[in-house]
């Protein structure tokens, strides 16, 4: 018998019952989905009201924050700097605030860490009108995406002189250039660096009885804000990317989905930052690997084996050319700070130690966003209101529950930032949630509902409602596209007769005029130079003093790596 041979009236109950099953189902999923959610925001919500309490609050005011910036050195037609490093600004190995990244005119300048990002801001200002005191004519370029550089050969990498240490960050520059070509490596970023008072973690420990020692509490949970951070991280692409344009010249004949805007400009219409899209810091030989973040043992472990892990396209390059070190080893990563990660748990590292000997020792001590452009309309390239709103947005990371990853969730992590950055302001455009698609507008704005919760309390500690108001400003571009940096970004180009070369140029001429302006104090002189030539005179001492060759010094350090993560 077929169902069309049943009774009609059963036929209707079995259909009826069949719905009445369905629904139940639907309902119990978003139920549990609807719990689920209550509980995150219920853990939030626990431990903010914690440091809300009056015992407890001045704690929110005692982690440390810190900046870097990259600028690359420009001459007066906007073309890099072939110069070298210049003197007044003392020795790139030493000094700890003014040195180099990739090439010798990809400056980086360095902020102590402070209490406040206020402070810090003010340093990096500082910073910037004594370096502009000493660079003449030179212009320091006001975007992620490079000026108009020269061939690839002709890209000066940086140089550290002679010491041990200096030639072992030269030549891990130049397996840099060897691995992946010495024009990405001129790609600037803002890095944010960011902790809580080592206090918070213990409060929340003992709170929340949790087991092992008190370092292991912190790195752990550590890990767990970095969880949070790749989950959630695409929404800062679309409130603050800057870097939907670049220059023609900068793809050198590869393949690429851009429209032209111009006949030096190359962009993409909805993008908010091609500079952490497949065309800026991305690698085919790093495709696969992605750390867990579930522990931090199992992230400095998968690293681990990176460094170790032979890779024959870079074995048939060899470490060495004609008996000179050309790169430090044959591995998939040189060192650890080769792969490209959106952010990275950190320690303060001593002089020779890697950073996994810190981390393995020591524990996790600070975290380094890394995702951040340059703001091409800001002299520091990162505003106040921008820095008030990363601390209430890395405090919802690292206060929220972050539950452990698998590497479904990774993938759709690394999709949903890669589609933000690529078409982050597409109307209608969706990111994936778990098992559901859903717009980027309605999630952004869940998300800063929950992020609000930080940024008030963050109010309730500092006094006044800086964090307030940045987080005002950023649910004015999710309402608003047209008001994101990347939007204004491509407006101000077409401006500039759609060329990003003139508007980058035109960006960098202004700013020098601000801080020309505004030289440097006696006092801030005197200071800057004291540590140019301390730095000085700490790498003479470095060349000086040191013993033994190049050869020992760098099979040694390839040889350290901590024995609870060999095997």
């Amino acid at each position: 018998m077929t169902i069309c041979q049943l009774n009609p009236i059963l036929v209707f109950r079995l259909c009826l019952l069949q719905f009445c099953w369905i629904a139940s189902t639907i309902g119990v999923v978003a139920l549990r989905q609807t719990e689920k959610e209550h509980q995150l925001s219920d853990l939030l919500k626990r431990r903010l009201a914690l440091f809300a309490e009056d015992a407890y609050r001045p704690l929110l005011g005692q982690g440390l924050r810190g900046i870097e910036r990259e600028t690359l050195r420009v001459d007066t037609q906007g073309k890099l700097a072939m110069t070298p490093h210049p003197i007044a600004l003392g020795s790139a190995l030493t000094n700890p605030q003014i040195t180099t990244d990739y090439s010798e005119s990809l400056l980086e300048f360095i902020t102590p860490a402070e209490h406040d990002i206020a402070t810090a801001l003010t340093e990096l200002d500082a910073i910037h009108r004594f370096a502009y005191a000493q660079l003449g004519d030179e212009l320091l370029w006001s975007e992620s995406m490079p000026c108009h550089l020269p061939d690839e050969e002709q890209i000066p990498i940086a140089w550290y002189g002679n010491s041990h240490i200096g030639m072992l960050k030269h030549v891990y520059r130049r397996g840099l250039a060897l691995r992946y070509g010495k024009t990405m490596q001129c790609i600037a970023g803002i890095h944010y660096n960011y902790s809580l008072s080592e206090d918070i973690w213990r409060v929340l420990q003992k709170a929340e009885n949790a087991p092992g020692s008190a370092m292991d509490f912190q790195s752990e949970s550590y890990i767990a804000t970095i969880r949070n951070f790749r989950r959630y991280s695409w929404l800062l692409m679309y409130l603050f990317g800057a870097s939907p344009a670049l220059s023609t010249h900068f793809l050198r004949g590869r393949q690429h989905n851009l429209e032209t805007l111009s006949d030096d400009t190359l962009y993409l219409p909805y993008a908010t930052s091609l500079r952490m899209s497949d065309l800026g810091y991305q690698n085919d030989a790093q495709a696969g690997l992605m750390p867990p973040y579930n522990t931090l043992r199992e992230y400095m472990k998968n690293l681990s084996n990176a460094v170790q892990q032979p890779y024959p396209p870079y074995e048939e390059i060899g470490a060495k050319r004609d008996g000179e070190w050309v790169q430090i080893n044959t591995n998939l990563l040189q060192i650890e700070n080769e792969f490209y990660a959106t952010i990275r748990p950190k320690r303060v590292i001593r002089t020779g130690e890697r950073a996994i000997e810190a981390l393995c020792a020591r524990g996790v001590q600070y975290i380094e966003v890394r995702c951040m452009d340059v703001d091409p309309f800001e002299p520091l390239g990162i505003s106040l209101p921008t820095a008030r709103f990363l601390d209430a947005f890395l405090l919802f990371c690292a206060l929220s529950d972050s539950q452990p990853t698998d590497e479904a969730e990774c993938k759709q992590n690394v999709e949903n930032f890669a589609r933000t950055v690529k078409e982050g302001r597409r109307p209608g455009l969706t990111l994936r949630q778990g098992e559901r698609d859903i717009a980027l507008q309605t999630w952004g704005f869940e998300l800063l509902d929950k992020i609000e919760l930080a940024a008030t309390v963050l109010d309730q500690q500092r006094g006044g409602e800086a964090h307030a108001e940045a987080l005002h400003a950023q649910r004015i571009k999710l309402h608003s596209p047209e008001r994101t940096p990347s939007a204004q970004v491509l407006a101000e180009i077409r401006h500039n007769g759609g060329s990003f070369e003139r508007f980058a140029l035109a960006q960098s001429q202004k700013h020098a005029a601000e801080f020309r302006a505004r030289p440097p104090s006696t006092e801030e002189l005197s200071y800057f130079q004291a540590l140019a030539q301390t730095s000085l005179d700490e790498q003479a001492k470095m060349e000086r003093e040191q013993v033994g060759d190049f050869d020992a010094f760098i099979t040694d350090y390839r040889s350290r790596t901590p024995s609870q993560l060999c095997g």
